[in-house]
């Protein structure tokens, strides 16, 4: 039986049509996917996010040890709440995972895991432990709630006036702590906002009063329409245990700068040079791009890894795994229903910040 956030009560009382994702009863919308996509990108929207997984990591070599478990380098890190980005990597170069880690001290960090692999990727960290201090923490106590829009942090303070002080000054990919939440400047959109993390008893309550000052409920399709329109990967679709962060896109996410520090999969990655490159389509012919679907270039063939209608663009997107030499601007094809239709490669960045990029 699929597991419920703290939040399905309220989501039920919205009318939301409920999925099964990664094992849990998720909003897939409240009505109109469309209407929700918009409403994030002109104005403010909210997700349930609970099904996400917090993890604490402390100890005297938390530092060292996160140093070598993933593949971006922690050390850089030095602001107080500042968070980093990273592909956390099997031996053989593999994405398990890839994570948010935020900075409190050399001795304390925070990791988000994806819903669909937090059992394993916990898995994993616990099996990397020995011959370093560390502990690690599970927090399945804690909700999320992401708010997300070009009006999102205003409504937030209208909702929560005190909660001002110490998140107005949060610059992008930075976290406070406020009581007993973290606030983080933070989302998976590509618009500006928050994501907090609370107890989950005060996710009820906090939904209610965010619901109050303006921020529409947005399920789980108007998030992965906004996280493609973005260009943002999907664990599962466009990055897994089977391809390289070289091969997904992921390249600004290794630190190759210290060469001394050997992390798990490094290696790897220095033995086998990307054979494959993941890149933007925008669709010239009528359709809809879609996962899974046959690419077709001068250099070889490839595949979508996902795709769909970009309400913002009013055109069909895809992020697409293709062979190197690739470029943008060139024509390819994609096998839609068994035609060939025309597609153009484009800078996978669609839509950010309210507007269109392509």
């Amino acid at each position: 039986m699929p597991k419920r956030t703290p939040l399905y009560d309220a989501h039920v009382a919205a009318g939301a049509k409920m999925v099964d994702f990664a094992g849990w009863d998720m909003p897939i919308h409240y009505g109109s996917q469309l209407e929700e996509h918009h409403k994030v990108r002109r104005d403010a929207g909210m997700f349930d996010v609970s099904h996400m997984r917090a993890v604490d990591i402390t100890g005297s070599d938390a530092q060292a040890w996160l140093r070598r478990l993933v593949a971006n380098d922690v050390a850089k890190l030095n602001l107080p709440g500042k968070a980093l980005y990273s592909c956390m990597l099997n031996a053989e170069g593999g994405v398990i995972d890839d994570l948010i880690i935020y900075f409190f001290s050399p001795n304390r960090y925070r990791i988000v895991v994806n819903a669909g692999t937090a059992d394993k990727d916990l898995a994993w960290m616990r099996k990397q432990t020995d011959g370093f201090a560390v502990t690690i923490v599970d927090r399945p106590e804690l909700a999320m709630i992401a708010l997300q829009g070009p009006n999102a942090r205003a409504k937030f303070w209208a909702a929560f006036p005190e909660a001002k002080p110490a998140s107005d000054p949060l610059i992008v990919f930075q976290a406070a702590q406020w009581n007993d939440w973290l606030i983080a400047r933070t989302g998976y959109t590509g618009e500006d906002g928050f994501e907090l993390t609370l107890p989950a008893a005060d996710a009820p309550a906090t939904w209610n009063r965010l619901l109050a000052a303006g921020i529409a409920p947005i399920g789980l399709g108007a998030r992965d329409t906004l996280r493609l329109e973005a260009g943002m990967n999907l664990y599962g679709s466009d990055m897994d245990e089977t391809t390289l962060p070289t091969e997904s896109g992921l390249t600004w996410t290794l630190d190759l700068k210290d060469a001394g520090r050997d992390f798990i999969g490094k290696a790897a990655l220095a033995a086998h040079p990307p054979q494959r490159q993941l890149v933007g389509l925008l669709l010239e012919d009528r359709g809809v791009l879609r996962s899974h679907q046959h690419v077709f270039t001068k250099q070889g063939d490839g595949d979508i890894t996902s795709g769909s209608f970009s309400p913002t663009l009013q055109r069909s997107i895809a992020l697409a795994r293709v062979p190197p030499g690739v470029n943008i601007g060139d024509e390819v094809a994609v096998e839609i229903r068994g035609k060939r239709l025309k597609a153009r490669v484009v800078k996978a960045n669609f839509a950010r910040h309210g507007k269109a990029l392509i």
